[in-house]
């Protein structure tokens, strides 16, 4: 059993981290952690825990062997390299960090420490985009032309622990809205889909719709990847309506269409007039009103039990960061920017 520690007690550990560490039979919650003492101390109540106020104090309890850190995003960083300073392995929410320079220094304290550190892009582990890789892999689709990928909901005051008054509206907190909220998830999943990192980045990231928030809420991207491929990224919080989080493969022999079919997961629709339906599960979603697996924490357990590469390592989420980061500057300077070997040129 890995003993592990929940920092930061929000809407993100509520929902995922706190009920998969429990449902998992290789790791027991020792502790929480969160500032507001009052929710600190329901959560730890509620899951057989040792409760605490600060970080620092957490980490220095010895018989913690592994934390999860979800908090604002400008902690990300700080309490990541505190904790694998402290000799604990790190699940740390995306997006990893607040710049490639945090990045950088969190996978420096992984290695140093010879602990593990992954990055919660759930997204990889979603089935449809598991066996839409398998087929891409396989060539079913020849040569790839281009994509479409959107992630778009009301925002985080239907789900966030704190409602209007959240962090992610307050650029001092979150650094980024909504393409870090959500966009993140979707440069990460076009990296693993397609095997390639993205080459160059055009983008409109604007703040429309949120009267709060000091951050974007809606943006636009177009992607190019090394090979060429070109294809859209959507990120917002202004979908007041059904939940989007679908991508589309369009390629020389077919088309894979995922979680856009409320019937279907994965649509794979080829050249020659033959479609395949699977139905592999639903994603997770905030819509749902509860959380499914999303693996995230399984997968954590292994690299740690089976002393493995983590299935999404410090690297890959600085790369999937470097992404969105080229977006904000794309928007601002109103001209194209280019990566090279997946961070910014």
């Amino acid at each position: 059993m890995i003993k592990v520690g929940v920092i930061g007690c929000g809407s993100i550990a509520q929902h995922r981290h706190l009920p998969e560490y429990q449902q998992n039979q290789e790791t027991e919650i020792a502790a929480v952690c969160d500032i507001n003492q009052l929710r600190a101390d329901q959560i730890a109540k509620e899951y057989g825990a040792k409760a605490y106020y600060s970080y620092e104090e957490l980490l220095k309890d010895p018989e913690i062997e592994a934390v999860s850190v979800c908090t604002p995003n400008y902690l990300h960083a700080p309490i990541t390299i505190a904790a694998l300073n402290s000799g604990k392995h790190v699940l740390c929410e995306k997006p990893m960090a607040t710049s490639l320079e945090e990045a950088e220094q969190m996978i420096m304290a992984s290695e140093k420490n010879g602990k593990k550190l992954m990055i919660a892009h759930n997204q990889r582990f979603v089935r449809s985009h598991e066996k839409a890789r398998e087929i891409l892999e396989k060539g079913e689709l020849g040569k790839i032309y281009s994509f479409r990928t959107a992630f778009g909901h009301p925002g985080p005051e239907t789900w966030s622990a704190d409602g209007t008054n959240s962090w992610f509206f307050k650029k001092e907190q979150a650094f980024i809205g909504a393409m870090g909220d959500l966009g993140v998830h979707k440069t990460d999943l076009l990296r693993f889909l397609l095997g390639e990192e993205i080459e160059e980045v055009a983008a409109f990231v604007e703040t429309s719709s949120k009267e709060n928030a000091t951050v974007d809420d809606t943006a636009v991207c177009v992607l190019k990847t090394e090979s060429g491929i070109i294809g859209t990224l959507a990120a917002s919080w202004s979908y007041v309506a059904k939940e989007d989080n679908s991508t589309i493969i369009y390629g020389e022999k077919g088309i894979l269409r995922m979680e856009e079919s409320p019937e279907y997961s994965l649509v794979a629709q080829y050249k020659d007039g033959s479609v395949v339906n699977y139905s592999l599960g639903q994603i997770q979603t905030n819509d749902s009103g509860g959380q499914n697996d999303s693996r995230v924490i399984a997968k954590f357990a292994e690299c740690i039990l089976n002393d493995e590469e983590p299935a999404v390592s410090g690297e890959e989420g600085k790369r999937s960061l470097a992404v969105i980061i080229a977006a904000l500057k794309a928007s601002e300077t109103k001209k194209n920017v280019r990566l090279a070997n997946g961070v910014l040129a």
